[in-house]
């Protein structure tokens, strides 16, 4: 299959990119060119937020990106050769000369995955490496990797005790997922140790570990960026690292795990984690809470607007403006899944740190919090106090006989789960959140313009400076919380702040032509309608490629937009929507010359400080 993915019409053996965000863009526009893309900048966007969440640059010179996509029609990888090396981040620091960027669909199959995993796993062999280096034509490419590529045969073990136990997995689970394996398999070979590597990548787990070989293994190895089933690891020497260090340094994990130098993990909260993976802890569940309860928020959010373009008061049958069509879209978006929200918040944070056990206490904490006044702070504390006593119950029923094991999911861990998450809800949290929300409400209801003003510029520069990342979150959700306590000021900075990245960059693209390649320019255009729809992530590939311009120029637009938003007294009851739900904005017209300034402010830093392209 791996010959219908790797073609000649999808190689460049002389790229022309002296950056990370140029070969991108060079291999993207292979790719499209070739038919093998929808929509190219959803391509490239996927890419970009792989790459955030580590470098696809590995050692010897070879570089991955891959993004899965519903803009790509066919499973594709494209071949990009750099004779002089370019900068990508790499693992070991040097220059990257070969690029594979692998497209696969949204919908890829188990076979599709299966073939590209080969295909990366190639990559670690130095001979196929050489001969690449060396290549002059598209048909040596296919030769090396199609015809001359080491065949391995699959051997099925019964074997059920190996010395060493590994897990990998990487959030997309196409390339880093099988690189690590491979490279740990390769290793553990040379060093004459046995080895089990279970793979969770994009179709599944491969390769499952099994009880009986957990028991029987020195120790485990935990190569993974995104969570995976940990429980089962209980009382074993564990070592957890980023899916990275899998590929950079598997003698040393290999090593560690046969001296069980790793301490012994508890799924009970004293887990043998990294420093680096514990600091961020805290961030990971609450980015699992906010991420599943955005969909709410902007479903839920559209149809309040909605509703409201009827107008404020009338899906209130007692108000003379009252009409059915508005109510019936009220009741669906703010009184059912509007409402959603902080169950669904604290329920994804709760089951990020205890697994799916913590789920249902978790949500009724939510429940109870969102009944009684806590909102999203008794949210928050609900999903977290939940999760970790599920930790506790998990580590305290740890000593009951293996025959009860069957009930514990089933029955005792949602029951006391339930029962002490809620008397802790009750008797100690809801009291003082709800103060704490009043005292908030009061304080944003009695600000003075000045200190509204500094408050709008703030939240609206925060939205700019990682545009949907923690800092961008934090300050949505701060809008979101404020609309829920009845107050509609923050929110209207909050959504003018995300809207502004997208439209000055915008403008910045027509207007300084000169400074934009022919991509970037097209790319422009789009952001047009993502900067009007709040979808500030439009930017991102623009503030990757240059973040020391971009980013500041950015932030200092939105800020300035925030700030006069709040100056001229507009409000926001709407948590989503754009300009398209400009007509129940207070003040509508000063809103949007509000969005125009700092759009403009945005543009101008960028044509300003922004070199002219060559190309």
């Amino acid at each position: 299959m791996l010959d219908k993915m790797l073609v000649k019409d999808c190689m460049n053996l002389n790229l022309k990119a002296n950056t990370k965000a140029e070969v991108i863009d060079e291999l993207v526009e292979v790719l499209f060119k070739a038919g093998k893309l929808n929509d190219k900048e959803e391509f490239k966007n996927a890419i970009l937020k792989r790459e955030e969440q580590s470098s696809t640059g590995l050692e010897e010179g070879i570089a991955i990106p891959h993004g899965k996509s519903a803009s790509v029609k066919i499973p594709t990888v494209a071949f990009g050769l750099s004779k002089k090396g370019i900068d990508y981040n790499s693992l070991d620091g040097e220059p990257s000369t070969l690029f594979f960027m692998i497209a696969a669909p949204a919908n890829a199959t188990d076979s599709h995955i299966e073939t590209l995993s080969k295909l990366t796993s190639l990559l670690l062999d130095d001979d196929v490496i050489e001969k690449l280096l060396n290549v002059t034509s598209e048909e040596e490419v296919l030769n090396i990797l199609l015809k001359d590529a080491p065949v391995k045969e699959e051997t099925i073990s019964t074997n059920t005790s190996f010395d060493v136990l590994a897990v990998t997995a990487c959030p997309t689970g196409i390339a880093h997922t099988y690189m690590a394996a491979e490279a740990l398999n390769k290793k553990a070979r040379e060093m004459g140790i046995t080895i089990k590597v279970e793979t969770n990548g994009s179709t599944g787990v491969k390769n499952m570990i099994t009880d009986e070989e957990i028991k029987n293994a020195k120790g485990i190895i935990i190569a993974a960026d995104k969570n995976v089933d940990m429980a089962r690891f209980n009382g074993k020497h564990v070592e957890i690292v980023p899916v990275k260090d899998g590929i950079k340094r598997p003698k040393e994990l290999i090593q560690n795990a046969i001296d069980q130098k790793a301490n012994i993990y508890s799924s009970g909260g004293s887990s043998s984690t990294s420093s680096n993976n514990e600091s961020k802890g805290f961030y990971k569940h609450l980015m699992s809470g906010v991420s599943n309860m955005l969909p709410f928020v902007v479903g839920g959010g559209i149809l309040i607007a909605l509703s409201f373009i009827f107008g404020i008061k009338a899906a209130d049958p007692s108000d003379p403006s009252f009409n059915p069509i508005a109510k019936i879209l009220m009741d669906i978006g703010g009184g059912n899944a509007f409402f959603l929200m902080v169950p669904v918040l604290a329920g994804f944070i709760g089951m990020s740190i205890a697994d799916r056990p913590g789920f249902a206490p978790a949500m009724v904490a939510g429940l109870i919090s969102a009944n009684n006044g806590g909102g999203f702070l008794g949210g928050l504390a609900g999903g977290f106090l939940a999760g970790y006593v599920v930790l506790l119950l998990k580590k305290v029923f740890s000593k009951l006989p293996e025959k009860l094991e069957g009930i514990k999911p089933v029955l005792l861990y949602p029951l006391f789960g339930i029962l002490i998450t809620g008397l802790i809800m009750y008797g100690v949290v809801i009291s003082p959140v709800a103060s704490i929300n009043n005292g908030i409400t009061n304080f944003l209801n009695n600000l003075g313009t000045g200190n509204l003003i500094i408050l709008g510029a703030v939240l609206a520069g925060m939205m700019a400076i990682d545009m949907g990342g923690p800092i961008n979150k934090a300050a949505f959700t701060f809008g979101i919380a404020a609309i829920a306590a009845g107050n509609y000021y923050p929110h209207a900075a909050v959504m003018i702040g995300g809207m502004t990245p997208p439209l000055g960059i915008a403008l910045a693209t027509t207007f300084f032509k000169k400074k934009f390649t022919k991509d970037e320019r097209e790319a422009g255009l789009t952001n047009y309608i993502m900067g009007v729809s709040f979808i500030t992530e439009g930017a991102i590939p623009f503030a990757a490629a240059d973040p020391m311009r971009i980013i500041p120029c950015s932030v200092i637009g939105s800020a300035v937009a925030g700030g006069l938003a709040m100056a001229f007294n507009c409000q926001l009851p709407a948590p989503h929507g754009g300009l398209f739900v400009l007509p129940i904005i207070t003040n509508p017209l000063m809103y949007l010359l509000a969005a125009a300034v700092g759009s403009l402010i945005t543009c101008v830093l960028v044509g300003i400080t922004k070199p002219a392209k060559s190309i």
